[in-house]
């Protein structure tokens, strides 16, 4: 199961609990694959970091 179907299950359980998940700190890639699902899901982008790539 990759993560995206896991995400989708649990939203599938809680939307039948009238419940909304809410997702932070994801990175560009994510929200980009999320993007569909904003009616179950809050994803709040004002409060992400901006992920670097650490060098030596």
């Amino acid at each position: 199961m990759s993560a995206i179907d896991a995400v989708n299950k649990i939203t599938e359980r809680y939307v039948k609990l009238n419940k909304t998940i809410h997702l932070q700190h994801l990175s560009a890639d994510c929200r980009t694959l999320l993007q569909n699902a904003d009616a179950v899901i809050e994803v709040n982008i004002l409060e992400d970091p901006t992920y670097k790539i650490a060098t030596d």
